[in-house]
């Protein structure tokens, strides 16, 4: 029995349209890095549909069967799975060949999901599961303007203009309120080369590649910090006499160290190249243009994720086991060696695979 805490997202909802009407799926988890509920997914053991995937902080993928604030979390490994439903011995056959190949995912974001559950073959209920709620949307207003500023501009002329969420900068843009505005978007269609009825297709498509890159953003904002106070917190370990004294120790702390800053500087330097580059789009607009910079910035979706993935469910278990900092030298460099370096590598390897942008 464990209690991992909460990694990213926002507060719970009501469940969605389609599959099991009792299945949890609320907005935490839909928004979440590290968890993908079974039920968005065609299973057919009926007490698995409401169980979820998580990842752990050893960058484990197990079933969690239930959670809650009395009781934690109840977790499993998937191979223990024919132990926990005895009696849905053919549907489980079919629902464990699934999860073993989800276990291949680095993380259970909608974006790294929408490209790893097509790659492994595996459908899901309502493609509307793959989509950021309308809460998270919201948060991300403020990162989005980043990437729609130049657009606005392009349309508008200007950038004082009333933005909700995403979905208003969307509309505004599709519906413009000015014949300034419709000409601008006539002059856009043309350095697109798309007719003006396709101009709302490309805004969504737009919108939804600016938005992935917006979560990403967000979340690399949440985390950088953590990282940042883990490595203090760690170092403060390394002052001790004892530990001074342990030179095996020492080289564990350091390449810890060394490990974490240089894929947080790397991963961060990923995020600048890519607003570089969706600037540069706009000084030469086209259709090609957009389908280059769309295609660079999915095509890290996967690596982006499992990097994130990996840091956050690591910072958030130092969070929860030490919310308030302190715990002994001895203490803290039994949690870097239990729970930080295992699946560290993997981390780096992941970053250093990604592509340049």
């Amino acid at each position: 029995m464990t209690h991992p805490p909460p990694v990213s997202g926002s507060a719970a909802s009501a469940p969605p349209q389609g599959g099991d009407p009792g299945m949890l799926f609320d907005d935490m988890s839909r928004d979440a890095l590290h968890i993908l509920p079974l039920g968005m997914l065609p299973i057919r053991t009926p007490g698995l549909r409401r169980a979820k995937l998580i990842r752990n902080a050893r960058l484990e993928t197990v079933v969690e069967v239930f959670q809650d604030r009395a009781t934690g979390s109840g977790q499993v490994h998937p191979d223990r799975l024919p132990v926990l439903f005895p009696t849905h011995k053919a549907e489980l056959q079919a629902d464990t060949a699934q999860v073993a190949k989800l276990t291949q995912v680095n993380s259970f974001d909608v974006y790294t999901l929408r490209k790893e559950l097509r790659r492994l073959g595996i459908e899901v209920n309502d493609t509307a599961f793959l989509r950021l709620s309308a809460q998270k949307r919201g948060e991300l207003t403020g990162y989005m303007k980043d990437f729609t500023r130049p657009l606005i501009q392009q349309v508008y002329g200007t950038e004082d203009r009333r933005i909700g969420d995403t979905s208003d900068i969307l509309s505004m843009l599709s519906n413009p309120d000015r014949e300034e505005a419709l000409r601008n978007l006539r002059r856009l269609s043309d350095r697109l080369k798309v007719e003006l009825n396709e101009i709302p297709e490309f805004l969504e498509e737009y919108g939804d590649v600016f938005l992935s890159l917006a979560y990403f953003r967000s979340c690399l904002d949440g985390i950088v910090p953590e990282v940042q106070r883990f490595l203090k917190w760690a170092d403060e370990a390394g002052e001790s006499e004892n530990i001074a004294r342990d030179r095996l120790v020492m080289r564990m702390l350091d390449d810890v160290r060394s490990k974490l800053t240089g894929i947080t500087t790397s991963i961060t330097g990923r995020f600048e190249a890519f607003d570089r580059r969706s600037q540069d789009f706009w000084t030469d607009i086209s259709a090609d243009s957009f389908r280059e910079v769309r295609s660079q910035i999915e095509a890290h979706h996967v690596t982006i994720g499992g990097v994130l993935c990996g840091l956050a469910v690591k910072t958030a278990l130092w969070r929860e086991r030490f919310p308030r900092g302190g715990g002994s030298p001895q203490k803290r460099v039994e949690f870097i060696r239990s729970e930080i370096m295992p699946g560290l590598d993997h981390i780096l390897m992941l970053e250093q695979s990604a592509g340049k942008v």
